[in-house]
Protein backbone atom coordinates (compact mmCIF):
# COMPACT_ATOMS: atom_id res chain seq x y z
CA UNK A 1 0.00 0.00 0.00
CA UNK A 2 3.03 2.17 1.11
CA UNK A 3 4.67 1.53 -2.17
CA UNK A 4 1.34 2.17 -4.24
CA UNK A 5 0.98 5.54 -2.18
CA UNK A 6 4.75 6.24 -3.16
CA UNK A 7 4.87 5.53 -6.95
CA UNK A 8 1.01 8.04 -7.02
CA UNK A 9 3.10 10.85 -5.47
CA UNK A 10 6.17 10.27 -7.93
CA UNK A 11 3.95 10.35 -10.78
CA UNK A 12 2.11 13.52 -9.72
CA UNK A 13 5.48 15.52 -9.43
CA UNK A 14 6.62 13.78 -12.40
CA UNK A 15 3.74 15.24 -14.09
CA UNK A 16 3.74 18.16 -12.90
CA UNK A 17 7.66 18.95 -13.69
CA UNK A 18 6.48 17.39 -17.05
CA UNK A 19 3.88 20.17 -17.55
CA UNK A 20 6.27 22.93 -16.34
CA UNK A 21 8.65 22.20 -19.51
CA UNK A 22 5.87 21.44 -21.90
CA UNK A 23 4.73 25.09 -20.48
CA UNK A 24 8.19 26.47 -21.22
CA UNK A 25 8.54 24.91 -24.74
CA UNK A 26 5.22 26.14 -26.09
CA UNK A 27 6.33 29.44 -24.57
CA UNK A 28 9.08 29.18 -26.30
CA UNK A 29 8.49 28.43 -29.78
CA UNK A 30 5.62 30.89 -29.48
CA UNK A 31 7.89 33.74 -29.18
CA UNK A 32 10.17 32.74 -31.48
CA UNK A 33 7.11 31.74 -34.35
CA UNK A 34 5.89 35.40 -33.43
CA UNK A 35 9.46 36.83 -34.04
CA UNK A 36 9.69 34.83 -37.14
CA UNK A 37 5.90 36.03 -38.46
CA UNK A 38 6.90 39.96 -37.55
CA UNK A 39 9.63 39.53 -39.50
CA UNK A 40 7.76 38.05 -42.32
CA UNK A 41 5.15 40.79 -42.23
CA UNK A 42 7.82 43.48 -42.57
CA UNK A 43 8.89 41.70 -45.29
CA UNK A 44 5.52 41.99 -46.88
CA UNK A 45 4.97 45.41 -45.55
CA UNK A 46 8.34 47.47 -46.04
CA UNK A 47 8.20 50.92 -44.77
CA UNK A 48 9.93 52.68 -48.45
CA UNK A 49 8.09 55.53 -49.61
CA UNK A 50 9.54 56.49 -53.29
CA UNK A 51 9.44 60.52 -53.42
CA UNK A 52 8.11 61.78 -56.63
CA UNK A 53 8.03 58.09 -57.98
CA UNK A 54 11.37 55.86 -58.25
CA UNK A 55 13.07 58.28 -60.94
CA UNK A 56 16.59 58.96 -59.69
CA UNK A 57 17.94 55.07 -60.62
CA UNK A 58 15.95 54.69 -63.54
CA UNK A 59 16.96 57.66 -65.18
CA UNK A 60 12.88 58.87 -65.52
CA UNK A 61 11.15 62.19 -64.19
CA UNK A 62 9.77 62.97 -61.16
CA UNK A 63 6.26 62.60 -61.17
CA UNK A 64 5.54 60.28 -64.20
CA UNK A 65 3.43 57.78 -64.95
CA UNK A 66 6.84 55.65 -65.66
CA UNK A 67 8.42 56.76 -61.72
CA UNK A 68 5.05 55.78 -60.27
CA UNK A 69 5.29 52.20 -61.99
CA UNK A 70 9.27 51.86 -61.39
CA UNK A 71 8.28 52.04 -57.82
CA UNK A 72 5.73 49.18 -57.94
CA UNK A 73 7.96 47.10 -59.87
CA UNK A 74 10.66 47.76 -56.87
CA UNK A 75 7.48 46.54 -54.29
CA UNK A 76 7.64 50.06 -52.19
CA UNK A 77 4.69 50.38 -49.80
CA UNK A 78 4.12 53.89 -51.07
CA UNK A 79 4.38 56.09 -53.82
CA UNK A 80 4.30 60.18 -53.03
CA UNK A 81 3.47 62.45 -56.19
CA UNK A 82 2.15 66.21 -55.82
CA UNK A 83 -1.18 67.61 -56.95
CA UNK A 84 -1.94 71.08 -58.38
CA UNK A 85 -4.96 72.30 -60.15
CA UNK A 86 -5.00 74.51 -63.30
CA UNK A 87 -6.73 77.99 -63.53
CA UNK A 88 -9.35 75.68 -65.41
CA UNK A 89 -9.82 73.13 -62.80
CA UNK A 90 -8.11 70.36 -64.06
CA UNK A 91 -6.09 68.31 -61.36
CA UNK A 92 -2.72 67.87 -62.56
CA UNK A 93 0.98 66.05 -60.90
CA UNK A 94 3.95 68.26 -61.07
CA UNK A 95 6.36 69.17 -58.13
CA UNK A 96 6.99 72.74 -58.97
CA UNK A 97 4.35 75.47 -58.82
CA UNK A 98 5.85 75.89 -62.25
CA UNK A 99 5.98 73.62 -65.52
CA UNK A 100 7.40 74.43 -68.70
CA UNK A 101 7.82 78.04 -67.32
CA UNK A 102 4.16 78.21 -66.94
CA UNK A 103 2.30 78.87 -63.51
CA UNK A 104 -0.02 75.85 -63.14
CA UNK A 105 -2.74 77.89 -60.93
CA UNK A 106 -2.35 80.51 -63.66
CA UNK A 107 -2.40 78.21 -66.69
CA UNK A 108 -5.10 76.40 -68.70
CA UNK A 109 -4.82 72.41 -69.16
CA UNK A 110 -4.59 72.27 -73.06
CA UNK A 111 -1.44 75.21 -72.75
CA UNK A 112 0.65 72.62 -70.23
CA UNK A 113 0.68 70.36 -72.78
CA UNK A 114 2.78 71.96 -75.31
CA UNK A 115 5.49 70.57 -72.81
CA UNK A 116 6.86 67.17 -72.00
CA UNK A 117 8.60 65.55 -69.64
CA UNK A 118 12.11 64.12 -70.43
CA UNK A 119 10.74 60.71 -71.76
CA UNK A 120 7.96 62.21 -73.50
CA UNK A 121 5.08 62.05 -71.63
CA UNK A 122 2.66 64.95 -71.22
CA UNK A 123 1.50 66.57 -67.55
CA UNK A 124 -0.48 63.62 -65.73
CA UNK A 125 -3.56 64.48 -64.93
CA UNK A 126 -4.70 63.32 -61.32
CA UNK A 127 -7.00 60.81 -62.90
CA UNK A 128 -4.73 59.32 -65.31
CA UNK A 129 -1.97 59.04 -62.25
CA UNK A 130 -4.57 56.96 -60.02
CA UNK A 131 -5.50 54.61 -62.82
CA UNK A 132 -2.00 53.97 -63.91
CA UNK A 133 -1.12 53.44 -60.18
CA UNK A 134 -4.30 50.72 -59.78
CA UNK A 135 -3.30 48.40 -62.78
CA UNK A 136 -1.04 45.12 -61.77
CA UNK A 137 -0.27 46.96 -57.98
CA UNK A 138 -0.17 44.79 -55.22
CA UNK A 139 0.71 47.00 -52.44
CA UNK A 140 2.35 50.10 -52.91
CA UNK A 141 0.02 52.90 -51.46
CA UNK A 142 -0.35 56.21 -53.52
CA UNK A 143 0.73 59.16 -50.98
CA UNK A 144 -0.85 61.70 -52.50
CA UNK A 145 0.64 65.25 -51.20
CA UNK A 146 -1.45 68.54 -51.80
CA UNK A 147 0.02 71.08 -52.91
CA UNK A 148 -1.20 74.54 -50.70
CA UNK A 149 -2.45 77.22 -53.38
CA UNK A 150 -0.51 80.07 -54.03
CA UNK A 151 -3.75 82.28 -54.88
CA UNK A 152 -5.50 81.36 -51.40
CA UNK A 153 -6.39 79.62 -48.75
CA UNK A 154 -10.15 78.92 -49.69
CA UNK A 155 -8.78 77.93 -52.93
CA UNK A 156 -6.72 75.09 -51.33
CA UNK A 157 -9.57 73.51 -49.33
CA UNK A 158 -10.92 73.42 -52.91
CA UNK A 159 -8.99 71.70 -54.30
CA UNK A 160 -8.42 69.05 -51.26
CA UNK A 161 -12.54 68.88 -52.18
CA UNK A 162 -11.97 68.00 -55.58
CA UNK A 163 -9.18 65.53 -55.18
CA UNK A 164 -11.31 63.43 -52.68
CA UNK A 165 -14.18 63.73 -55.19
CA UNK A 166 -12.24 62.34 -58.14
CA UNK A 167 -10.33 59.39 -55.91
CA UNK A 168 -13.74 58.53 -54.74
CA UNK A 169 -15.32 58.19 -58.62
CA UNK A 170 -12.37 56.01 -59.43
CA UNK A 171 -13.15 53.65 -56.24
CA UNK A 172 -9.03 54.14 -55.34
CA UNK A 173 -10.00 55.62 -51.47
CA UNK A 174 -8.73 51.89 -50.07
CA UNK A 175 -5.33 52.91 -51.37
CA UNK A 176 -4.76 56.43 -51.37
CA UNK A 177 -3.43 58.30 -48.04
CA UNK A 178 -2.89 61.86 -48.10
CA UNK A 179 -0.21 64.29 -47.49
CA UNK A 180 -0.38 68.38 -47.01
CA UNK A 181 1.67 71.38 -45.22
CA UNK A 182 -1.43 72.96 -45.36
CA UNK A 183 -3.20 72.04 -42.32
CA UNK A 184 -7.04 73.45 -43.02
CA UNK A 185 -6.41 70.66 -46.83
CA UNK A 186 -5.99 67.56 -44.30
CA UNK A 187 -8.92 68.99 -41.74
CA UNK A 188 -10.82 69.43 -44.91
CA UNK A 189 -10.23 65.69 -46.18
CA UNK A 190 -10.75 64.28 -42.49
CA UNK A 191 -14.20 66.23 -43.04
CA UNK A 192 -15.07 64.35 -46.15
CA UNK A 193 -13.10 61.31 -45.42
CA UNK A 194 -13.27 60.06 -41.77
CA UNK A 195 -11.55 57.06 -42.23
CA UNK A 196 -8.90 58.91 -44.59
CA UNK A 197 -5.00 58.54 -43.61
CA UNK A 198 -3.67 61.53 -43.71
CA UNK A 199 -0.84 63.17 -42.45
CA UNK A 200 1.19 66.62 -41.73
CA UNK A 201 4.11 67.85 -43.56
CA UNK A 202 5.03 71.44 -41.71
CA UNK A 203 6.95 69.93 -38.75
CA UNK A 204 5.17 71.98 -36.06
CA UNK A 205 2.31 70.16 -34.11
CA UNK A 206 3.49 67.62 -31.65
CA UNK A 207 2.04 64.16 -31.98
CA UNK A 208 -0.17 64.64 -29.29
CA UNK A 209 -1.99 67.85 -31.15
CA UNK A 210 -2.51 65.82 -34.20
CA UNK A 211 -4.48 62.97 -32.22
CA UNK A 212 -6.10 65.58 -30.55
CA UNK A 213 -7.06 66.84 -33.98
CA UNK A 214 -8.28 63.32 -34.74
CA UNK A 215 -5.51 62.96 -37.49
CA UNK A 216 -2.96 59.75 -37.80
CA UNK A 217 0.44 60.28 -38.73
CA UNK A 218 3.25 63.23 -39.05
CA UNK A 219 5.59 63.30 -41.80
CA UNK A 220 8.22 65.62 -41.39
CA UNK A 221 11.64 66.85 -42.47
CA UNK A 222 14.10 64.27 -40.43
CA UNK A 223 16.06 66.97 -39.14
CA UNK A 224 12.92 67.82 -36.83
CA UNK A 225 13.21 64.03 -35.39
CA UNK A 226 16.91 64.77 -34.88
CA UNK A 227 16.65 68.40 -32.79
CA UNK A 228 13.41 66.27 -31.30
CA UNK A 229 13.69 62.98 -30.69
CA UNK A 230 11.32 63.51 -27.56
CA UNK A 231 8.12 63.35 -30.56
CA UNK A 232 9.52 59.66 -31.81
CA UNK A 233 8.76 58.45 -28.18
CA UNK A 234 5.61 60.45 -28.30
CA UNK A 235 4.34 59.67 -31.51
CA UNK A 236 4.55 56.02 -30.89
CA UNK A 237 2.59 56.38 -26.81
CA UNK A 238 -0.22 57.98 -28.93
CA UNK A 239 -0.46 55.40 -31.77
CA UNK A 240 0.54 58.31 -33.99
CA UNK A 241 2.07 57.10 -37.60
CA UNK A 242 5.56 57.88 -37.34
CA UNK A 243 6.48 59.13 -41.48
CA UNK A 244 9.72 61.44 -42.62
CA UNK A 245 11.13 63.09 -45.71
CA UNK A 246 13.59 63.09 -47.28
CA UNK A 247 16.18 60.57 -46.33
CA UNK A 248 18.92 60.44 -48.39
CA UNK A 249 22.01 59.75 -46.88
CA UNK A 250 22.69 56.12 -45.54
CA UNK A 251 23.43 56.76 -42.13
CA UNK A 252 20.54 58.65 -42.07
CA UNK A 253 18.88 55.42 -43.34
CA UNK A 254 20.26 53.75 -40.62
CA UNK A 255 19.16 56.24 -38.06
CA UNK A 256 15.51 56.30 -39.01
CA UNK A 257 14.94 52.14 -40.21
CA UNK A 258 16.83 51.78 -36.01
CA UNK A 259 13.83 53.68 -34.46
CA UNK A 260 11.48 51.36 -36.52
CA UNK A 261 9.54 54.27 -37.67
CA UNK A 262 6.24 53.50 -39.72
CA UNK A 263 7.40 54.91 -43.33
CA UNK A 264 10.22 56.76 -44.66
CA UNK A 265 10.03 58.74 -47.72
CA UNK A 266 13.17 58.88 -49.97
CA UNK A 267 14.80 59.91 -53.50
CA UNK A 268 17.01 56.55 -53.08
CA UNK A 269 14.09 53.46 -52.76
CA UNK A 270 16.93 50.98 -54.00
CA UNK A 271 19.33 51.29 -51.30
CA UNK A 272 16.97 51.34 -48.50
CA UNK A 273 15.01 48.92 -49.80
CA UNK A 274 18.05 46.61 -49.93
CA UNK A 275 19.44 48.11 -45.77
CA UNK A 276 15.76 47.19 -44.42
CA UNK A 277 16.09 43.67 -46.23
CA UNK A 278 19.81 43.14 -44.56
CA UNK A 279 17.83 44.03 -41.46
CA UNK A 280 15.56 41.11 -42.47
CA UNK A 281 17.57 38.18 -43.10
CA UNK A 282 20.19 39.39 -40.13
CA UNK A 283 16.65 39.41 -37.71
CA UNK A 284 15.43 36.14 -39.24
CA UNK A 285 19.20 34.47 -39.16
Amino acid sequence: MKNTLKSKKRFVQEYKVFSIGLLFLFVFISSFSNKKNSIMTKVNQNSVIAHRGAWKQAGLPQNSIASLKQAITLGCIGSEFDVWMTADGHLVVNHDQEFGGLDIEKTNYKDLLVHKLSNGEHIPTLEEYIRAGMENNPKTRLVCEIKPSEISKARGVSIAEETVKLIRSLNAEAMVDYISFDFEILKKIKELEPEAHVQFLNGNKSPKAIKKAGMKGINYNYMVFKVLPKWVKQAKKEGIILNTWTVNDPEMMDWFLKKEFDFITTDEPELLLQKQKSLWTEGNS
